[in-house]
């Protein structure tokens, strides 16, 4: 059965609801944001009903459903109630005269059903499985309201500001079009969400002027690897991109969320064996600085920039860096922070970065760094109070542990080393720290990885599996 979907005006109409229990307190709650007219008819009512009574547009019958309940001025009924026969016979009398009507739980009964909705006043959606699994169709609203910002309201509030100056201005009903587009799509949108109408207007005004004006710059922390680790936030600005920098760290499946006539730009940086034989090999600055050129280069056009990174932008993602370059080309910048690529290993496998009584603190450095320290350095490294987590610490594994115990590391302190994290190939080897770096060669590990040092690794459940598997025994189911 098909039900069209529609959005009902009903001020001054008349509307009778059957029943005083929860379910007719959900139904009258939506009815009242109306101006209809409410009666409610049962024996028992709830006292959140009776509270809502106070109102001029509600009245309560506390009796039994009778038929002349259901007069011919009703503009909808609906029957929340169990008592034998009444939805039957409410059903009768209102399709004998035509009057929409709703027995909830009963679509055999109704000429109108109720989706599940979103609210976003004055933005409504509703959901709708055409009455065959309510179920299915609120577990679609979640799904929806993880997509839509609290504060998209606002938007609305802002087209109804600049509505009648569009209508003079722009009296093409295209070039209207595309002035929107624009506008929700852009800094407007973002200064409106954020309760800063003069700013949104202003922004949307020389828009419309066509003044020129510079785009933004948007640094968005992609988290570690899992698509479904990123922030609504950073999901919006994916969205509302002109211009989409990413690297090979960001899942690729989140470029599925941009627009269709977004320029997508791939800038992951090339190691030897990429960039290829006989060329000049360019440094890793040297490809950043093509970075900045490329985002500068957008903005500047004008257009809405998004680089997305993996992990979070200001945890060894050269967050800073671009900040940089933008405030020096007077660009607007936004940063959006990200899950960390440390904390999704962590979070996966199960092992807490800070424990009472084991670990007070957290140390995050890189394999680089850890590989060409000094003496000093290394004594902190090996506080056996904290936990240590080293980025891009695989080339240089065997040298980075053997420099941790050299400088009083315990060999037998808990270690692991997480691939691919948060990814579905994500694997993790558990050992001691002095057999880490021989098993992690054993398995043939490649990937981007994470190393976990500290007395913490070992509250992971797979942590004991692996121990006892190292000493001969089988691992536990």
């Amino acid at each position: 059965m098909f039900y069209l979907p529609l959005f009902h005006r009903f001020d001054g109409r008349e509307c009778l609801v059957i029943g005083g229990g929860q379910t007719a307190l959900r139904k009258l709650r939506w009815l009242l944001r109306t101006d209809a007219q409410i009666k409610v008819v049962a024996p028992e009512i709830l006292p959140e009903i009776v509270e809502l009574a106070n109102s001029e547009k509600l009245q309560i019958e506390q009796k039994a459903f009778y038929p002349e309940a259901l007069h011919p001025d009703l503009a909808l009924v609906i029957c929340a109630t169990n008592a034998e026969g009444v939805s039957e016979e409410a059903y009768a009398i209102a399709s004998q005269r035509r009057q929409w009507i709703n027995c909830v739980d009963r679509t055999d009964l109704c000429t109108v059903i109720f989706p599940a909705i979103i609210d976003r006043w004055p933005i409504l959606v509703a959901v709708s499985s055409m009455g065959q699994s309510p179920t299915l169709a609120r577990t679609v609203r979640g799904w929806l309201e993880l997509r839509l910002p609290l504060a998209l309201g606002r938007l609305a509030e802002l087209a109804g500001r600049l509505r009648d100056v569009t209508k003079q201005k722009l009296q093409d009903v295209d070039a209207r079009k595309g002035f929107w587009d624009r506008v929700f799509s852009g800094p407007a949108a973002t200064a409106a969400m954020a309760n800063d109408f003069a700013k949104a207007e202003a922004i949307a005004l020389a828009e419309m002027e066509g003044a020129s004006e510079n785009g933004r710059i948007v640094l968005v922390g992609a988290g570690p690897g899992d698509a479904d680790l990123i922030t609504l936030r950073g999901l919006r600005a994916i969205q509302t991109a002109d211009v989409l920098l990413y690297d090979k760290l960001a899942n690729p499946e989140l470029l599925n969320y941009a627009r269709r006539d977004v320029e997508l730009i791939y800038v992951g940086k090339q190691g030897p064996r990429e960039q290829g034989a006989g060329k000049a090999l360019e440094s890793s600055a040297e490809q950043q600085q093509q970075i900045n050129a490329l985002m500068l280069e957008h903005a500047s056009a004008g257009r809405a920039v998004v680089r997305l990174k993996g992990g979070d932008p200001y945890i060894f993602g050269r967050g800073g860096e671009e900040q940089e370059i933008a405030q020096l080309a007077n660009v607007e910048l936004q940063v959006i922070p990200g899950v960390t690529a440390a904390m999704g290993a962590a979070s996966y496998c199960g092992i807490p970065l800070t424990h009472r009584g084991l670990s007070q603190s957290v140390s995050f450095t890189t394999g680089h760094k850890v590989q060409h320290s000094n003496e000093d350095d290394w004594q902190g490294f090996a506080r056996a109070d904290q936990t240590l987590v080293i980025y891009m610490g695989l080339v240089g594994l065997e040298t980075i542990l053997g420099h941790l115990m050299t400088a009083g590391r315990d060999g037998a302190t808990p270690a692991a080393l997480v691939e691919n994290a948060t990814l579905p190939e994500q694997r993790e080897v558990f050992a001691p720290l002095n057999e880490l770096a021989a098993i992690t060669a054993s398995r043939g590990i490649t990937g981007p990885s994470i190393i976990i040092v500290g007395e913490v690794v070992a509250l992971a459940p797979a942590y004991a599996n692996a121990s006892r598997v190292a000493e001969g025994s089988e691992p536990q189911s």
